[in-house]
């Protein structure tokens, strides 16, 4: 050793054993590769260690000559440390306004904004690009989503005292059935996009994370309703389940929002204040209502995607249109909605068994299609369909509602 060191540590008792390393780490940081930082210490085994510890983070351990003077050795900084983070990059930035339009795929699970060290494996996300999964509307979205979770076990006074006749709690169980079976599939399609979006995007992961969770809740309460009263299910449709079966196939990720969120849980939200005005009880008229605030975010974020990929490509609504037909076409033969739950909710809507109060019903559970078909056409329009052309596009939505 000759010369003045560029800097000293002194790690006075602390061994290697005990995090000097970090120390060392600290004070090399503001060398230059070349620089000499002379080491203090009294760790019995220091040399030992610091001779390994060079080896292995690339610097040159040099001890000391005589044995005068607190100083042990010094550290020759080395360039591995620099070397291996050449050519790093920042994977963004962290709010939503550091989004890129296409993540690299090597930036894998790193945390957006993060410095990214070259070399690591390829993320096999396919939905990888901003304008097929973003919407500005997400990151708000998931914040009242998250501030909105309810516990099943306490949101629903399950103990309320109502009785209800034979007939009328099979019509309920028969509905809430019917929401089981289709919430299902409400469950299963965010949470195979959700494994299929790059991370990049993390509120829009964020928010089909909480979707999914929403949807297990539904199916929970929805059966809880359902086996309140010791009774079993209802019935399962084949043409219900064809219908299901149509979405669970689709791909793309803006034609399974489209079909699922815009079209299907749109005209759930119409069914499920149809349930919350005419429920016999009052748990049944509370999980319809703790439901449908879940479902109208689900709608609300797939309309703001679908805009925003609007603006961004032209041929978006050309696709839309025949995502519906195709859709259309492969059910044309099955029955629709399943015959049980139709008179089991104008069964519901009637309120008794007069003759009159069947024919009320009957009109009601047609309004609540016409419902439908008015909150269809509505969010059509809002994405840039002529209203004719979204009057059409809707009455080709399946009859099972979902």
């Amino acid at each position: 050793m000759s010369g003045p060191a560029h800097g000293v540590v002194d790690l006075g008792v602390l061994g290697f054993e005990e995090g000097a390393h970090l120390l060392l780490n600290r004070a090399l940081a503001g060398l230059p590769p070349g620089a000499e930082l002379a080491v203090v210490g009294s760790a019995p085994a220091l040399e030992v260690h610091l001779a390994v510890w060079c080896r292995q983070e690339g610097h040159r351990w040099a001890p000391r000559e005589g044995t005068a003077g607190p100083e042990r050795g010094r550290v020759i900084r080395g360039r591995a440390d620099v070397d291996r983070w050449a050519g790093a990059e920042r994977a963004g930035g962290p709010t939503p306004a550091g989004i890129v339009r296409r993540p690299a795929r090597h930036w894998g699970l790193a945390a957006r904004g993060a410095l990214v060290e070259p070399g690591g494996p390829d993320l096999a996300a396919d939905l990888d690009d901003r304008d097929v999964v973003w919407a500005d509307l997400a990151p708000r979205l998931y914040a009242h989503a998250a501030s909105a979770q309810w516990d099943p076990a306490t949101a629903v006074a399950w103990d309320s005292e109502f009785s209800l006749p034979g007939e009328i709690e099979k019509a309920v169980v028969q509905v809430m059935t019917y929401l089981v079976e289709n919430e299902q599939a409400a469950l299963v399609i965010p949470a195979r996009l959700l494994a299929r979006v790059h991370p990049h995007f993390r509120e829009v992961l964020q928010l089909l994370a909480v979707q999914a969770a929403d949807e297990a809740r539904h199916i929970e309460v929805f059966t809880r309703r359902a086996l309140l009263r010791g009774g079993e299910l209802g019935t399962s449709s084949a043409g219900g389940r064809s219908s299901l079966a149509s979405l669970l196939s689709e791909p793309d990720f803006s034609l399974a929002s489209f079909l699922l969120s815009v079209l299907g849980e749109g005209s759930f939200l119409s069914l499920l204040s149809f349930l919350d005005r005419y429920a016999p009880d009052p748990v049944t008229r509370q999980v319809a209502r703790l439901a449908r605030q879940d479902e109208a975010r689900h709608v609300a974020f797939g309309v703001a995607h679908l805009e925003h990929q609007a603006a961004l490509d032209p041929g978006l609504r050309s696709r839309l249109r025949s995502a519906v037909e195709r859709r259309h076409d492969s059910l044309r033969d099955t029955a629709g909605l399943n015959a049980d739950v139709f008179d089991a909710l104008v069964i519901l809507a009637a309120g008794e068994w007069t003759p009159r109060a069947i024919a009320e019903g009957h009109r009601r559970v047609r309004r609540l299609h016409a419902d439908m078909d008015e909150g269809r056409r509505r969010r059509l329009v809002r994405l840039g369909f002529p209203e004719d052309e979204a009057a059409e596009l809707s009455a080709l939505h399946t009859r099972n509602f979902m």
